[in-house]
């Protein structure tokens, strides 16, 4: 690191976490594609195989993405017949969505995707761990900022 040029990109905390974002996220697509699933789909389905049922702001906040990044996944999602979206009896406002017998028998299909994933680095526990402990570190210091 070059510490006199503050616009050096080997000096940005940006470039790295962009290119291995990359990275990480193209060894995924190939696992991803036996299953017909884009990753930002498969991230919804995860919340949804451990939730079985959540609302829209909720899953919105659990991702970290804006509503209308979402509903195109979800009406995608739906088409596939893994999710099922309906109105909250309580607030006609809010949007539930529930993962269909479909959407629970694809989790059987992608079981296999984290260790295949894992396996893809070279990293020990130790630096998984640390580096897991960093990145949230990271994401719950802006969530406070914005």
């Amino acid at each position: 690191m070059n510490k006199k040029d503050p616009l050096l990109l080997e000096n940005q905390l940006c470039f790295p976490a962009y290119a291995v974002a990359n990275k990480i996220l193209r060894k995924y697509q190939p696992l991803l594609d036996k299953i017909n699933l884009t990753y930002t789909q498969y991230i919804v389905m995860m919340v949804m195989w451990e939730r079985k049922q959540v609302n829209e702001k909720e899953l919105c906040e659990v991702l970290r993405l804006k509503s209308n990044t979402l509903a195109p996944l979800l009406r995608r999602l739906k088409q596939k017949g893994y999710i099922t979206i309906g109105r909250d009896k309580q607030d006609k406002r809010n949007l539930v969505i529930s993962v269909t017998s479909q959407g629970e028998a694809l989790k059987e299909k992608a079981v296999n995707i984290p260790p295949s994933i894992a396996e893809e680095f070279n990293l020990s526990e130790e630096e998984a761990a640390l580096l897991y402990k960093i990145l949230y570190k990271i994401l719950d210091y802006q969530k406070e900022e914005e």
